[in-house]
């Protein structure tokens, strides 16, 4: 079968790997000068299974309302006159419901697990090499309240099948010494050992030179500009070329793993996906101290950041603006990166020379990915990840692969069209 897939991020570029494997013959289209040039740039760098806990919960909208005019708040909601931003408030505060809070992380703890299988699967095939570390994630809590929540989570997802124990401050600085200027402010942490971290980047370009190796063409600077349908089905897609030409490319099937983007193209077909653009932020530090930087991955829960060691960089993560589709950085907001890693580790890094970058995270209002048949005849969908698309990505990619070659996923995990 010829597929086409549109977007050449980790989700795109992992389904694509897994097509070329069954056989498939496989192109992949995305408007940059090479894989991961958008989302899957410069994430927080955390392959992180236990943090499958959904944004909408009973506790959400309280939070929003008072970080609501807050420029460094953790969430910033910016009110546009855009039916789709207002859809997707009223489907996340649907969302926050308790027994809809329970299902969405059982569905992405299902997912995260078998991703986490495919990576491994992903590595022992191709020996890419990503800056990868596997010490584990350390969620930092800061009062008893906070730490007494850990706690019910981490139960929770030691019933769903993550290993996420709890550390007391003693514990937390033999694990990782660099947060001992920080202990004193530190109620605990949890950890789970299995979770890992890495450069997303760096993957995703090594595994698209593999996909190569396999056949798959890749074609970038390519812009596609809509989906052919006729009779119910996706006939074609239209491109522009790199040099302003027009062309129609052809499949059997298509796959849509354009992230944020994904919307524009079905909306025209009267598929309304359930996706909206959640800005995220990034800071990439030079580390000059190697003792005072951390080498456990980190989330910094009450300031929902993260902080991952990619090498000789500190990559710091985090923040969601739902302001539409505009990339700009906001200086308050790059700031709260850098002040809230200077208090952490303010020896570790040469502050003054960070450099930032911003992504538009597809994300649901419940934050579970949409991965399967359409609705629409030839056209399968891979997106919707929000901040988990590292995490999720290979396996995302290798469920649609099986999916689309007539095979049946063995995860327990609400698949579209089937």
């Amino acid at each position: 079968m010829r597929v086409a897939v549109l977007g050449a991020g980790v989700v795109g570029v992992s389904t694509a790997w897994f097509l070329a494997k069954m056989g498939h013959e496989v192109v992949v289209l995305d408007r940059a000068c090479g894989a991961a040039r958008e989302t899957s740039f410069a994430n927080g760098g955390q392959l992180s299974v236990s943090q499958s806990e959904p944004w909408a919960n009973p506790r959400a909208p309280w939070q929003v309302l008072r970080w609501l005019w807050r420029d460094d708040a953790p969430l910033l909601f910016r009110p546009r006159l855009e039916p789709a931003q207002w859809r997707w408030i009223l489907h996340f505060l649907r969302e926050c419901l308790p027994g809809r809070e329970h299902r969405n992380m059982r569905q992405m703890v299902a997912l995260g697990l078998y991703s986490r299988d495919a990576m491994r699967l992903l590595r022992e095939e191709t020996g890419i090499v990503y800056r990868r570390l596997s010490r584990g994630i350390l969620t930092l809590h800061y009062s008893a309240a906070q730490l007494a929540a850990a706690e019910r989570g981490a139960a929770r997802m030691r019933e769903l099948g993550v290993d996420k124990r709890m550390l007391a401050p003693d514990q937390l600085l033999a694990l990782e010494p660099a947060l001992e200027r920080a202990l004193p402010q530190l109620a605990g942490a949890s950890w789970c050992p299995d979770d890992e971290s890495g450069d997303v980047h760096l993957f995703t370009r090594g595994l698209a030179e593999e996909a190569a190796g396999l056949g798959v063409a890749f074609r970038y600077h390519t812009r596609i500009n809509a989906l052919e349908a006729v009779d119910g089905e996706v006939r074609a897609v239209s491109v522009t070329g790199p040099d302003g030409s027009y062309d129609r490319v052809t499949a059997d099937a298509y796959v849509l793993a354009l992230g944020s983007h994904s919307p524009l193209l079905t909306a025209p077909l009267g598929l309304r996906l359930p996706i909206y653009p959640a800005k995220g932020y990034s800071a990439t530090v030079p580390v000059k101290s190697l003792l005072a930087a951390p080498m456990v991955s980190i989330t910094d829960e009450a300031h929902k950041l993260v902080f991952s060691r990619l090498g000789d960089e500190l990559r710091i993560a985090g923040t969601a603006e739902l302001s539409g589709y505009s990339s700009s950085l906001n200086a308050a907001r790059c700031e709260a990166l850098l002040r809230r890693g200077r208090a952490l580790f303010p020896e570790a890094c040469d502050w003054d020379a960070a450099r930032f970058w911003s992504g538009l995270r597809p994300a649901t209002p419940g934050n579970v990915p949409l991965i399967g048949k359409s609705g629409i005849g030839r056209l399968y969908l891979n997106t919707g990840h929000g901040t988990l698309g590292w995490t999720e990505g290979a396996g995302s990619g290798r469920a649609l692969a099986e999916i689309i070659s007539g095979l049946k996923p063995q995860l327990d995990f609400a698949f579209c069209g089937l």
